[in-house]
């Protein structure tokens, strides 16, 4: 992981936000084992107490559970990360489509820009 952080949000959402982002693009898999918390405090370079925060967060949303004596697991709980999908696909959309007004694009020139760029892609993958 990066540790670079953005300064315009707390450290332990954006850890948050990369491990869901894992989980989602499947570099983690539901029931995999996550780093002891002093483990990934090291890897990321940040307090334990924040790394412990990162995973209490995880734990309340339903996206990591935690076993007494093994420590941390993604969910196995297949709904709970098709939910966790659905909501970072909404949540960047949104944030994309609220940038794109704020620069006064209108909503039929987003969606158009988006139909060419994907059409693009598709073109240069031979899809």
């Amino acid at each position: 992981m990066n540790s670079e952080f953005d300064t315009s949000q707390p450290i332990y959402l954006q850890l948050q936000q990369r491990i869901c982002r894992q989980i989602v693009r499947g570099e983690l898999k539901p029931g995999d084992k996550l780093p002891a918390v002093r483990q990934m405090a090291a890897q990321v370079g940040v307090n334990p107490n924040t790394m412990q925060r990162v995973y209490a967060g995880l734990e309340q949303e339903g996206i990591v559970s935690v076993r007494r004596g093994e420590g941390s697991f993604v969910t196995e709980d297949a709904g709970r990360v098709a939910q966790l999908h659905e909501q970072l696909k909404d949540e960047h959309i949104a944030g994309f489509v609220a940038d794109m007004g704020e620069m006064g694009f209108t909503a039929d020139e987003i969606i158009a820009g988006v139909q060419t760029y994907i059409k693009t892609l598709n073109k240069g993958s031979g899809r």
